[in-house]
């Protein structure tokens, strides 16, 4: 699970929202503090952008990059140290920004908020290192004694809270190490290079660190743990409030855990800081002292300002880990024998850990925060030890969950030990399906996952109707224990099935335009996180092209609201807005273009090229292979022959980048493997950020051009991303990413097997044939964590559509439709589903539901789906047993709209609707998506 995704699941109970429209009257906080309320002086300008406000003088001018200035502070002096930065920053004339209100500012020290701006309260650019110094023993001196949280990416000034870091003063960006955009500052040749924002203080190679802060950086070398009878080994965890480390007590020779909570930061939702939740644990771990189900303390210890809580390193692995290991639906067809034995172990552990809370109960301890990475099972597979007690309180206590798992997270009605009874009922459902982060979203999902458990595995029906009746606050006699009342049926939980086509389709497109708000300017459509990013919720992927796109491809009503949103948030884009095909401004003109408003397209384009777009990474998602693909596509949908010559220099600069990829003999002969671990070839894999991407592209623009080189470039491209990839333990071959395998379209090698089909489609390889048929298990699966079509079920659905690999069954396709359920989730009343991290729903294409709807309409539409230039390769092998030719068209009434001739062009001159046979690659429908 992402950390970063549960602050947005803060202010709307269905949807990933930004979380400054939680705040409101009535909580007992301003909105803003008195300073950001004051109009800008005379001479200075004001705006606000994200968290900050900002402001400078109309005059002034400041260099591009430098040492900056940092102020930290606390929820309750962060209004006066405003006030006082205010004064003096207007005083001296110096551009300055702060977070303007208590809401902002928590958020930025939350337990989970990211380390890198943790702390960061105020910012002020001095124009050189005279006035830096200045800057750090004035305003120090009005500041001095002022708590705050320490900012791990800065050098402290003395003991105060300021803190100073080299870096950027205006938005610039430059490729990372992964090829992707982040912020940049010039080296010094002149070459824009990362920023690096780690958690920890750097000084660039091209900087030299001024004389008065020489001092400083001593005073922060010395504070280590020599002396200290620890040795530190390896690191177990990070968060905002500290770490959690492995090491040895030197004077026993006892492996430990050692847990640091730093100051001010990592604040839960009571307020409470790292160190006071550690204080809560050292509490809640003596009272169970001698229990047998929690770690025994061994030291208590201040370093610097950080407390640190020294416990018995306990053996053994994480139930999480645990069952990720055994469990059986990671497979197509788990044995009959395999589930009785995993359902087996599974009640065996269940019970272990009820009496092991049945334990802390005894002792009026309320664990608070139950869940699969809280439960230790020990070295013989079943024994079971807690862990993590920051949460933990007595009973008398009465104190509600402030930090909790959002899959184990109780209801506001549930107290005391109710809190705990609440996270073993949905555990017993998490050892067979672990989606029940979607009991936040809808509570009655508890009822249809039990009867999907059921289905799966051998389980005792009793066992999951008691975790339904706990989830959902069933009411039971009190004579005989019984429910009151019948509980629905799970099986009738959803609107319409996913394979039942087009009422699915019908239910979809409801659900997506009842989630429009198109009064808003920051999104159009629900969806991940990643929309609140630069671009303003207009993107491909996370934002409005995408899901209009995916209404166009299946055929539903034209959503022209959404259009005319479109064309008015992208009229004059924000400065720092992405560029590329599925983060940026390139993927919205190459659907406004499809859509018909080309003038519109053209004018983004135009401004696309007047960027330095030549120095983005080389992959599919934001790079330059999805500049290429997206220009040519324009240039056939406009008539433009001079944006076809800029995707022909895109493919130019992807062609010479392509000298630095590995050559040889890997997995199945197709390259190198290690590619990652040797420094060679890129850094990640897949379809949107590795080199299947560029492979697409050179596959497209070989069918515009015929040069062969250009396939010999595809295939080079192909055996690269090949090398990244191993054999998991379901026997698939799967993109290796060390930790972890990823099967997935996005990232993963169900992606790579989709460019693999095209380039088989044209040219014969042994090699690739055998890879794609070894990739093909990767998508049979039945159990994928999350449903969407880059990184879930949908993507598994689009490629079994569409694949021709001889050994794919009709049959695997139709399981997929089916199992989606798992993942759907009405809302009003209409079929949606869950986004990334399961914990609200989306109705984007990468995440959500307009990707499940261009999926399954790839699957059982008469004129199947396509994904962004990954166009239909066959018709599909099957049809659902929902679906029929006569079937009525729930949607028939109203005026349905096709990406087609009538409404735009893309290099079909001929008009032909998709379906007809293809002739040539460079004109058909099929080969233009």
């Amino acid at each position: 699970m992402e950390k970063r995704y549960e602050v947005f699941c803060l202010a709307d109970e269905h949807f990933y929202e930004t979380p400054d429209r939680l705040f409101g009257a009535g909580d007992g906080m301003p909105r803003h503090y008195e300073p950001a309320r004051r109009p800008a002086p005379d001479g200075w300008r004001r705006h606000l952008s994200g968290d900050w406000l900002h402001l400078s003088p109309v005059d002034g001018s400041a260099p591009a990059q430098g040492w900056k200035v940092h102020v930290s502070a606390c929820l309750d002096n962060a209004g006066t140290t405003a006030g006082v930065v205010w004064d003096y920053c207007v005083s001296h004339r110096i551009p300055f920004k702060f977070v303007p209100g208590p809401h902002h500012l928590f958020l930025r020290n939350s337990k989970y908020a990211g380390r890198g701006g943790s702390g960061k309260f105020a910012t002020l650019y001095p124009r050189d290192e005279e006035q830096l110094h200045s800057v750090l023993r004035e305003l120090g001196d009005l500041l001095d004694g002022e708590p705050g949280p320490y900012i791990l990416t800065d050098l402290r000034w003395r003991r105060g809270p300021l803190y100073v870091r080299y870096g950027g003063f205006v938005q610039r960006f430059c490729p990372g190490a992964d090829g992707r955009l982040v912020p940049a500052v010039e080296d010094g040749s002149g070459r824009l290079v990362p920023d690096r924002r780690d958690p920890v203080f750097h000084v660039p190679e091209w900087v030299v660190l001024p004389a008065f802060l020489e001092p400083e950086l001593a005073a922060r070398n010395a504070t280590t743990l020599s002396g200290l009878p620890y040795r530190i080994e390896r690191a177990l965890h990070f968060s905002n409030g500290g770490g959690v480390y492995a090491g040895h007590d030197l004077r026993t020779g006892e492996k430990v855990v050692l847990k640091e909570a730093r100051p001010h930061a990592g604040l839960a939702a009571d307020g409470a800081d790292a160190v006071t939740r550690l204080e809560r644990e050292r509490a809640a771990l003596e009272r169970l002292s001698g229990s047998g189900v929690a770690p025994e303390v061994r030291d208590w210890f201040l370093l610097g300002d950080h407390r640190f809580l020294v416990m018995e390193h306990l053996e053994g692995n994480t139930l999480n880990s645990s069952f990720g290991r055994r469990h059986p639906l990671l497979v197509a067809d788990p044995g009959p024998g395999v589930l009785a034995d995993y359902t087996a172990w599974a009640l065996r552990v269940h019970r272990s850990v009820e009496e092991a809370v049945a334990t802390l109960h005894a002792r009026g301890v309320v664990f608070n925060d139950l869940h699969l990475f809280n439960i230790l099972i020990g070295p013989d597979g079943e024994s079971v030890r807690l862990i993590d007690f920051e949460a933990a309180a007595h009973v008398d206590e009465g104190r509600r969950q402030v930090v909790a798992h959002p899959g184990f997270l109780a209801p506001a009605d549930r107290h005391g030990f109710a809190i705990d009874r609440y996270a073993l009922a949905c555990l017993r459902i998490a050892l067979f399906l672990p989606l029940t982060t979607l009991f936040a979203v809808d509570r009655g999902k508890a009822a249809h996952l039990a009867d999907a458990a059921a289905g799966e595995f051998p389980v005792p029906r009793a066992f999951l109707t008691d975790a339904v009746d706990e989830i959902t606050g069933t009411p039971r006699s009190p004579r005989t224990g019984a429910p009151r009342s019948d509980r629905r049926g799970g099986e009738r939980h959803l609107p319409v099935e996913p394979g039942d086509w087009p009422r699915s389709r019908a239910s979809m497109y409801r659900a997506i335009v009842a989630s429009a708000t198109p009064e808003r300017d920051d999104r159009l459509f629900p969806g991940d996180v990643d929309q609140f990013k630069d671009g303003g919720g207009t993107g491909l992927a996370h934002g409005a092209a995408g899901v209009l796109y995916a209404l166009a491809e299946t055929g539903c009503p034209r959503h022209e609201p959404g259009e005319e949103w479109l064309l008015r948030q992208t009229a004059a884009p924000a400065p720092g807005t992405p560029l590329g095909l599925f983060d940026g401004l390139l993927g919205t003109a190459w659907v406004l273009a499809r859509l018909g408003h080309t003038g519109h397209a053209l004018k983004l384009t135009e401004r696309v090229l007047g960027e330095r777009w030549q120095r983005l990474g080389p992959d599919l998602y934001e790079g330059l292979a999805g500049v290429a693909l997206a220009l040519d596509g324009l240039s056939r949908a406009t008539g433009e022959a001079a944006l076809h010559d800029s995707a022909l220099e895109a493919v130019q600069l992807l062609a010479d980048r392509a000298e630095r990829l590995p050559e040889g003999a890997g997995p199945l002969g197709a390259a190198p493997a290690g590619g990652n671990a040797a420094g060679r070839g890129p850094r990640r894999a897949g379809l949107l950020y590795g080199s299947s991407g560029p492979a697409l592209c050179f596959l497209r623009l070989y069918e515009r051009t015929g040069a062969p080189a250009l396939l010999e470039l595809a295939a080079r491209h192909l055996r690269a991303d090949l090398a990244h990839c191993a054999t998991d333990r379901s026997g698939a071959l799967a993109v290796d990413e060390g930790r972890r395998s990823m099967p997935y379209l996005g990232q993963g090698s169900v992606g790579i097997a989709m460019v693999l089909d095209d380039y088989l489609a044209r040219h014969d390889d042994q090699v690739f044939a055998r890879a794609r048929s070894a990739i093909l298990p990767a998508a049979t699966s039945r159990f994928y964590a999350q449903s969407g079509l880059f990184g879930g079920r949908a993507g598994m659905v689009l490629h079994l559509a569409r694949t021709t690999t001889p050994e794919a069954d009709p049959r695997r396709l139709a399981d997929q439709l089916s199992l989606l359920s798992w993942h759907a989730v009405p809302w009003h009343g209409h079929l949606a589903f869950a986004g990334d991290q399961v914990m609200r729903l989306s109705m984007d294409l990468a995440t959500g539901t307009a990707g499940c709807l261009l999926a399954i309409g790839a699957a059982l539409d008469e004129r199947p789906a396509c994904f962004p230039f990954l166009a239909p390769l066959r018709r599909p092998q099957s049809r659902s047993p929902h679906r029929g030719a006569e079937t009525e068209d729930p949607l028939a009434p109203a005026a349905s709209v096709r990406i087609s001739p009538a409404h735009r062009t893309d290099g079909n001159p001929e008009g032909r609707r998709r379906g007809e046979a293809r002739t040539d690659a460079a004109t058909s429908r099929k080969d233009a998506p």
